[in-house]
C-alpha cells in the first residue's frame, strides 16, 4: 500500500537521511579509526555529552548572537546603502570601488585585519556583516530597478505620495530579490562567522570549542559542534525568511 500523498515528502526525506547516514557510517568504517572519521553514533554520544554542560549553551548562544547581529547589521546597512545608491547616482559611484573591494578581498585577510584592529570579540559580527552587506546592496539595486515603469508613471501623474509609492510599487518589486539573496546570505554568514571564530578563537564561542576539539584530536566532538552549527544555521534561516516573507505581504 502506497503512503498517502501528504506523507510522501516525509518518507522521502527519511529515506534520503538514512542513505546519507549509511554513507557516513561506511566512511567511518573504512577509516577504521574514530580519530580520523567519527561515526554517527560516536557523534551523537559526543553531542549528548555536551548538551548538559554550561559551556555548550554559552558557546551556542554567543555565536548565535554575534552572527545574528552581523547578519542583521549587514541587511540593514546594505538595504539603506542600496536605496541611497538607487536614488542618487553619486552615491552609487562612490560606493562602487568600496563594494568591489569588500567582495574581492579574501575573508582571511579581513579576519587578520579585524583581529589586529579590534581583537577577537567582534570578529564574527564584522565578518558576517561584510559577507552579507554587498549581497544585500546589489539585490536592493536590482530589485528597485525592476519596479514597473508604467505604475511609477501613473503614480507620478496622480501625485501619489513618495511613501505610498515606495510601499505599493517598490516594495513588491524588491521583496523577491531580497528574499532570494537572504536565503544564500544567511548560510554564508554562518560559514564565514564560524570560520572567523575558529581562527580568532574568541572566548565562549563555537569556533573556540571546535579549535579545542582539533587540538585534542576529538573528532567526534568536532562533528558534534559541526552538527550544532548546521542546526543553528538552518533554524535561524527558517526563522528569518519566515519573518521577511511576513513583512513582504
Amino acid at each position: 500500500m502506497k503512503p498517502a500523498k501528504s506523507m510522501q515528502p516525509l518518507v522521502r526525506g527519511l529515506l534520503v537521511a538514512l542513505f546519507w547516514l549509511g554513507v557516513w557510517q561506511a566512511l567511518s568504517m573504512l577509516a577504521a579509526k574514530p580519530v580520523l572519521f567519527a561515526s554517527p553514533l560516536d557523534t551523537v554520544k559526543a553531542l549528548l555529552r555536551l548538551l548538559p554542560t554550561k559551556d555548550f549553551w554559552a558557546a551556542a548562544a554567543t555565536s548565535l548572537g554575534r552572527i545574528s547581529l552581523g547578519f542583521f547589521l549587514g541587511l540593514l546597512i546594505g538595504l539603506a546603502l542600496g536605496i541611497a545608491a538607487f536614488r542618487f547616482s553619486l552615491v552609487r559611484t562612490l560606493l562602487s570601488p568600496l563594494l568591489t573591494l569588500v567582495k574581492t578581498v579574501p575573508v582571511a585577510s579581513f579576519i587578520i585585519l579585524i583581529l589586529v584592529w579590534f581583537g577577537s570579540g567582534p570578529l564574527a559580527v564584522i565578518v558576517s556583516l561584510l559577507i552579507v552587506l554587498p549581497q544585500i546592496y546589489t539585490s536592493t539595486l536590482a530589485g528597485l530597478g525592476s519596479a514597473d515603469r508604467e505604475l511609477l508613471e501613473m503614480a507620478k501623474l496622480f501625485r501619489v505620495s513618495p511613501g505610498r509609492t515606495a510601499w505599493r510599487i517598490y516594495r513588491p518589486a524588491l521583496s523577491p530579490y531580497l528574499l532570494g539573496t537572504c536565503a544564500s546570505a544567511l548560510g554564508m554568514s554562518w560559514k564565514a562567522g564560524i570560520a572567523a571564530e575558529v581562527i580568532g578563537t574568541p572566548l565562549h564561542s563555537i569556533g573556540e570549542q571546535m579549535y579545542l576539539s582539533k587540538i585534542y584530536m576529538d573528532t567526534a566532538e568536532l562533528f558534534a559542534w559541526t552538527a550544532t552549527v548546521i542546526l543553528l544555521s538552518v533554524g535561524f534561516e527558517k526563522l528569518v525568511l519566515a519573518l521577511l516573507r511576513k513583512a513582504a505581504k
